[in-house]
């Protein structure tokens, strides 16, 4: 380690040497200076290309790599005529002068046409913290190694070393591991999304076979991204066997409630017990089942609101699934009459009342029946079934009001709840108040 710190002293004072030379240069604060006027030239040109120019109708004609090159190209406009005004000041210097006395306006350019290059490369990205992260990181590896520090630096991380077991831990080997697991997982990404779009246009496959097959190739496609990317950087996956026993306890103790969540979503999808479509109730919940994930399912309940169950309570928990095996469903209507009306019209009434319904299913003729003798009347039962529960309220208050508008034109009245009171051992008190004179 002695000899490593001695190296980055060294290496420390050698850039310091070489920056105060170049410092001292007159010709250093020419190039500065030109530097800074194509900067502000560039940002001036930036304002004046996006007010003239409308990307949604640029090149709308051109082929499409003509016109991608062209969006990038504008989006960049200040990078680009910074390039070009750096350039053209290069050539200019080049020409009048040694070429050393114009080494700064050199690096400018070639860090401007690699920022470009690097914008154009990464524009196919859709996330933008990805385009970020890799942007700069591309363009700090461009920048070493167009002043020719790039080997110096990957030495100098490369000398700072934990051993773990059988593992040499460098910060140039977690660079390297994270820019290849950031790529292998992209990849991942991309074949997983693509592997999905096609089983769920394929319709032999009903929808948690589906769920279920995406979910065994996203988690196989990751296991082997991450394989491949440490494989790749040198790391022995044997050497990692030291740290088994503290994520088995880890997974253990503070990853039960994840682990277990994603063993109940395997569960669920293999037993089929619910799937994405099906109509349920959890608790005082109800809704369909909109998207089956790792660790829960969204369950939308029809007014814009969507329950998160988590996995495991769908196994451990009640769970009434309407549409299981069969999407028929009986509707369940009770009301009452007074004991002046016809039972038998009644039942009548009440069963041509739901068969009328649009909804209603005619294979299956409603019926009515007599409950009880209650005390405020006579209680009675409808029940006739409908083709899916979807909207089961509505259909529900429809056959009431119609039930009620034939009660009105056959004059049979709803009973509802008297009360009587009576007063026993004189009226009732009376407040009274006596108004003192001022």
């Amino acid at each position: 380690m002695d000899m490593d710190l001695k190296d980055f002293m060294e290496f420390v004072q050698t850039t310091a040497r070489s920056v105060g030379a170049e410092i001292s240069s007159p010709w250093f604060y020419l190039q500065f200076g030109l530097i800074l006027a194509a900067a502000g030239i560039a940002y001036a040109a930036e304002a004046g290309v996006r007010n003239r120019i409308d990307l949604t109708s640029l090149a709308i004609h051109w082929p499409l790599p003509l016109r991608h090159f062209a969006r990038v190209m504008v989006s960049s406009a200040s990078t680009a005529v910074f390039t070009l005004m750096v350039i053209l000041s290069r050539v200019v210097m080049y020409h009048a002068t040694w070429p050393s006395r114009s080494y700064l306006l050199m690096v400018a350019a070639k860090l401007g046409l690699a920022w470009l290059a690097i914008r154009l490369v990464t524009s196919v990205l859709r996330n933008a913290f990805i385009v970020k992260l890799v942007s700069i990181s591309a363009w700090f590896v461009a920048a070493l190694s167009i002043i020719g520090q790039l080997d110096t630096t990957v030495d100098l991380l490369d000398s700072f070393a934990i051993v773990l077991g059988g593992l040499r831990l460098t910060p140039l080997l977690v660079i390297k591991a994270g820019a290849l697991l950031l790529i292998a997982l992209w990849a991942t990404n991309i074949a997983s999304n693509f592997a999905e779009s096609r089983i769920n246009s394929t319709t032999d496959l009903t929808p948690s076979v589906q769920v279920l097959l995406v979910k065994i190739i996203r988690i196989g496609l990751l296991a082997i991204a991450i394989v491949i990317a440490l494989g790749a950087v040198g790391i022995d996956l044997s050497a990692l066997a030291v740290f088994s026993g503290a994520v088995g306890v880890g997974i253990g103790i503070g990853l039960q409630k994840i682990v277990a969540n994603f063993i109940s979503g395997i569960i669920l999808l293999a037993d089929k017990s619910v799937k994405p479509g099906d109509l349920v109730t959890i608790g005082d919940n109800t809704g369909r089942i909109s998207a089956m994930k790792t660790r829960y399912i969204s369950v939308a309940a029809g007014d814009g609101r969507e329950f998160l169950v988590p996995n495991e309570d769908l196994v451990t928990q009640k769970v009434v699934n309407w549409t299981y095996t069969d999407k028929n469903t009986l509707v369940k209507i009770a009301f009452g009459t007074n004991y002046d009306a016809d039972p038998r019209l009644v039942c009548k009434l009440a069963a041509e009342t739901a068969a009328a319904h649009p909804r209603a299913q005619k294979g299956k003729p409603p019926n009515s029946i007599l409950t009880e003798f209650a005390e405020a009347g006579m209680k009675f039962s409808l029940t006739f079934w409908i083709a899916d529960p979807d909207g089961m309220d509505g259909v529900k208050s429809d056959v009431m009001l119609a039930l009620w508008e034939a009660f009105q034109r056959e004059g049979i009245r709803v009973p509802y709840p008297v009360r009587e009171i009576r007063v026993r051992g004189g009226a009732l008190p009376v407040e009274t108040t006596v108004e003192v004179p001022n």
